[in-house]
């Protein structure tokens, strides 16, 4: 078969090709680029080919059936100055053995130990929360599901450090995304941005770092405290050596900052949808009351409250926390019919295929329903993958599912969170979908 040479997409403009149109609305362009030039899509960013993939089968070819002809993109690799060698950013044999040394922390044992946790954390914020009261919701998550991170990975309390780490992360955010929006603006140019970007991550460093010392000088390596980093400080690979210092703090801050910023958005987009689709929202309230019957959830709770879980992966369809996944091409392949170059770009977008009318109905509404009678089962592979796919599927993916229905189970009981009339809520596509402004919502007490 004789391939094609490119795939179609947007002329752009002659020297920085798609880059204003994506810098405008970055979503909406994809989703319009997808539905004018079909599953792949050529789109040039300065001089830069990427190729967005939306057909489940082109990107299970990507992530699942030929994954080790794909690294991990330029974004993630260029943000090693926060995450290191980490598990976001590592490939190869250093993946392999970390992914290995870390997997036992997120065996079903330890997600049913850590629900105690999750539940205390949100009990202590619920009892701060005041009828007729407004507050940003996903401030709020954040906080939360930093703290419970925090306890869980960490073994201990940061609330002295919890205001100075939200501050630092979202710096972060805002330098990255402007270290981005010339397209890769080289970190080691004494710029302003550059500066500010350094010092949110000698914050985080501090914090994380300061952490991991008292923990191994606590507990002397031998992992006998609670938390994944006493674990891991205790793990030993099959010729009995450890993890250094530096690849602990690779692997902390990735897991510090991926097990909240993601639940946390999962979170604050569910509570938006629900604000939006009142009739869904007493849908599951009423489950919750049934359940419940006024007390705390529990996990073994989760099996009872089918509509729960609807509503939880109808939110992650809308709104995937990772809205997209990049890689780059090791070596020249065939995808679709296409030739693809060593090197290559390529991205699928949670946003785009989640919204692809041959696999959903009415894409655009939230319709927790759709997830009733196995629907799952009878999508293609990848039409559906908030948590990516393949072996690189998030490691943390069964306590997040474990922890997002807990915790809106415990608010839901207690709180109804009506969107603030007027507050205009947009989203703001970074290294995760995070809303411009927050979520601003005032509180009435059930």
């Amino acid at each position: 078969m004789r391939l094609s040479p490119a795939p179609p997409g947007p002329k752009g403009h002659l020297l920085v090709g798609s880059l204003p149109e994506i810098q405008r609305d970055e979503l909406d362009f994809l989703v319009q680029q997808v539905r004018e030039h079909g599953d792949i899509v050529h789109i040039r960013v300065v001089n830069h080919d990427s190729y967005v993939l939306s057909h489940p089968n082109d990107i299970e070819t990507v992530l699942v059936t030929k994954s080790n002809n794909f690294m991990k993109s330029v974004f993630l690799r260029e943000s090693r100055a926060l995450f290191g060698d980490g598990l976001l950013t590592s490939d190869g044999g250093l993946w392999q053995r970390q992914r290995r040394l870390l997997q036992p922390a997120f065996h079903h044992e330890h997600i049913l130990a850590y629900t105690k946790t999750m539940l205390d954390s949100t009990e202590r914020m619920l009892a701060t929360w005041k009828d007729g009261e407004e507050r940003d919701v996903h401030e709020d998550m954040t906080r939360l599901t930093m703290e419970i991170v925090a306890k869980v990975v960490f073994g201990e309390d940061i609330d002295s450090d919890a205001d100075q780490a939200c501050q630092a992360f979202s710096l972060f955010f805002k330098q990255y995304d402007e270290r981005f929006g010339l397209y890769l603006i080289p970190e080691w140019l004494p710029t302003p941005a550059n500066f500010r970007y350094r010092r949110a991550i000698k914050r985080l460093d501090d914090i994380v770092l300061g952490i991991i010392r008292r923990k191994h000088s606590a507990t002397n390596g031998n992992g006998h405290s609670p938390g994944v980093l006493s674990m891991m400080l205790g793990a030993r690979d099959g010729d009995g050596s450890g993890m250094p210092e530096r690849q602990v703090r690779d692997e902390m801050m990735t897991l510090f900052f991926t097990g909240h910023e993601t639940t946390a958005l999962a979170l604050a987009w569910t509570f938006y949808l629900l604000g939006q689709n009142p009739e869904k929202e007493q849908k599951l309230q009423a489950e919750i009351d049934a359940v419940l019957d006024g007390r705390a959830p529990g996990f073994q709770d989760l099996a009872r409250m089918p509509y729960l879980e609807m509503v939880f992966k109808e939110s992650l369809r809308l709104y995937p926390p990772a809205f997209g996944v990049v890689r780059e091409a090791l070596n020249d392949c065939e995808i679709g019919g296409y030739a693809i170059r060593k090197g290559a770009t390529l991205a699928m977008f949670q946003w785009v295929v989640h919204r692809d009318p041959r696999f959903f109905e009415r894409p655009d509404e939230f319709i927790p329903e759709r997830w009733e009678n196995d629907f799952a089962k009878t999508l293609p592979r990848c039409a559906y993958f908030p948590f990516g796919a393949g072996s690189r599927v998030c490691i943390g993916n069964t306590f997040a599912q474990a922890e997002v229905p807990l915790l809106i189970a415990s608010i839901v009981r207690r709180f109804q969170l009506k969107l603030l009339p007027g507050h205009r809520v947009a989203t703001a596509p970074s290294l995760t979908l995070r809303p411009l402004r927050g979520i601003r919502v005032t509180l009435r007490k059930r």
